[in-house]
């Protein structure tokens, strides 16, 4: 009788060791999940900022789109504005010669 008590005593130390190891297994399953699902937030901000600068970035192309179209409406309007200038001289330097010509006749 006891070797059975010996081994019924064995069994319930195994049975012990058996239920604080599941227990430890238990406790690594809940931190794996809890470090994913941390992991999980991180990737979404990561996928929100990106996301934000991807706007950003499509909003700075448009806008420099914008600039270049007013830099050449500007040069354009300057170059309009430069030519109409110089008619002003060539009209004026032949508008004096001919008043200085009336006046020397």
């Amino acid at each position: 009788m006891s070797e059975g008590s010996q081994l019924v005593h064995q069994a319930g130390t195994t049975m012990g060791e058996i239920v604080t190891s599941v227990q430890r297994v238990t406790d690594i399953m809940a931190e794996i999940s809890a470090a994913s699902q941390e992991q999980s937030a991180g990737i979404e901000q990561v996928n929100q900022t990106v996301a934000r600068m991807d706007e950003t970035t499509q909003q700075n192309a448009a806008l420099v789109e914008e600039a270049t179209a007013a830099a050449h409406s500007m040069e354009q309007q300057a170059q309009a504005l430069a030519k109409a200038v110089s008619l002003f001289h060539h009209s004026a330097g032949t508008g004096h010669a001919g008043i200085a010509s009336r006046r020397t006749a």
